[in-house]
């Protein structure tokens, strides 16, 4: 805002002093204020007072001094004018390059939201591989306690074959003790019956129609079927307990050699899961110790970023703070301008009423 310069014709009372303050004329001529210049021109001359001549040289000198500020005023006012608009044109370059900022800004924004999720996806792919880890341990854990197990079953049952084998060969050794016993009983049957046949063979040939002869033979004929048929039954019941002996072993030998050859085989294909679940539990490891390692790296490289962004803005703020300051400052110096301006106008205004009152008179 700048005072402008009022051009304007019009009658109004001139003072003219000579030498000394003496000889003073009041003319009433047409004057002019052009620029804020005061020119005064002769006319009819009327005189006037002492009193009232020096008022209006004062009144002229305090009207030439106002209208001195004022043309300095509106200089010093049209110098802050082209200031601010140097100022804010050369605010403007600078708001252009925060608009640059601003994007690298938001490009960094972008990439480290991304950045971020990435890293929240491999996060999660760490936790999942983590969890797979243990259940695989966990699944390792069971499966080996299993094999434990199979091999405790499988230690009791070769400790029962050993005691069946034993007991096999027990029953074997008992059956060649009584095979030998009856080889035994049958060598002092016959032995027996040799010892008999003798004296029946003489008594016989001394007395032919001896009337015992046949009762003898007899009897003996009963204790030989006798003995003969206690044989055969102990031979018979000996055989069938040795026989089903044999097949109940037999059949627990086959049943425990099975249960052995598909625990070998779960045992088998149990080494192999584990090897395969140790080579993923390795795999999973490394890309967890890999994926921490980019984790990481992405963390101090977006750190120093946003530091250094940071402190771009910091510093673009202080120089923000610097303009505001500045402009607060302009304003309040404009402020006091316009301050002195009104009252200028008003003294000027009151100059002439002053003026068209003497014009009047």
């Amino acid at each position: 805002m700048s005072i402008s310069r009022n051009s304007y014709s019009r009658k109004a009372m001139s003072v003219y002093g000579g030498a000394g303050g003496s000889n003073a004329h009041l003319t009433k001529p047409n004057w002019a204020v052009v620029h804020g210049d005061l020119d005064l021109t002769y006319g009819t001359d009327l005189h006037i007072s002492d009193n009232k001549k020096a008022t209006m040289q004062n009144l002229n000198d305090r009207l030439a001094s106002y209208l001195e500020k004022v043309r300095r005023l509106e200089k010093e006012n049209e110098q802050l004018e082209k200031q601010i608009r140097e100022w804010y044109k050369s605010r403007t370059v600078v708001s252009n390059d925060f608009s640059k900022y601003f994007t690298i800004i938001k490009d960094l924004q972008d990439k480290i939201f991304m950045a971020s999720k990435h890293n929240a996806k491999s996060a999660l792919e760490i936790e999942n591989s983590q969890l797979a880890a243990d259940d695989f341990r966990m699944k390792y854990e069971n499966e080996l306690a299993m094999k434990m197990a199979v091999e405790a079953d499988i230690a009791g049952l070769r400790r029962l074959l050993d005691d069946s084998n034993l007991k096999r060969m027990d029953l074997e050794s008992q059956c060649e003790g009584l095979r030998e016993e009856l080889i035994m009983l049958k060598k002092n049957h016959e032995e027996e019956l040799a010892l008999l046949k003798k004296p029946v063979e003489n008594q016989v040939n001394v007395v032919v129609d001896a009337p015992s002869t046949s009762d003898l033979n007899k009897a003996m004929m009963e204790i030989r079927e006798k003995y003969e048929s206690l044989i055969a039954k102990n031979n018979k019941e000996i055989e069938l307990w040795y026989n089903k002996k044999i097949l109940e072993m037999e059949h627990d030998v086959k049943k425990y050699s099975e249960d052995l050859k598909t625990s070998n085989t779960e045992i088998k294909e149990l080494k192999i899961t584990f090897q395969k679940l140790q080579i993923d539990l390795e795999s999973h490891l490394s890309m967890k110790a890999s994926l921490e390692e980019t984790l990481s790296e992405t963390h101090s490289c977006f750190a120093a970023q946003l530091a250094s962004l940071q402190e771009m803005v910091s510093s673009l703020e202080v120089q923000l703070s610097h303009i505001h300051s500045d402009i607060f400052s302009n304003r309040q110096e404009f402020n006091i301008l316009l301050e002195v301006k009104t009252r200028l106008e008003k003294e000027i205004a009151e100059y002439r009423r002053l003026l068209e009152g003497e014009d009047e008179r």
